[in-house]
């Protein structure tokens, strides 16, 4: 199977990324919610943390400092380190 990833910057030569291998189920994983500082994006995690937490996921929060820029280094390894998979919300 071949997965296709877009890359919406406008990089000629976006970076080559291995894939990580996908979880087989989120019960028992540590997932973490990256809001990204937008207009009711706390209103739509707060739904996706009550649908992890009934199928058994721990849930981690998180909150990007503004949504007009790239995640701080540092918040990005914290979750990377912390969590099993990651859900990026974002509304408007």
């Amino acid at each position: 199977m071949t997965t296709t990833l877009l890359d919406p910057t406008g990089e000629l030569q976006p970076a080559i990324r291995q894939l990580n291998d996908r979880l087989s189920s989120l019960a028992g994983a540590t997932v973490g919610l990256l809001d990204i500082s937008k207009p009711r994006g706390k209103e739509f995690l707060d739904e996706v943390e009550r649908q992890l937490t009934n199928i058994g996921a721990t849930v981690k929060r998180y909150s990007k400092p503004t949504f007009t820029r790239v995640a701080p280094v540092a918040l990005s390894q914290q979750i990377s380190m912390e969590c099993d998979a990651v859900i990026e919300g974002l509304a408007d």
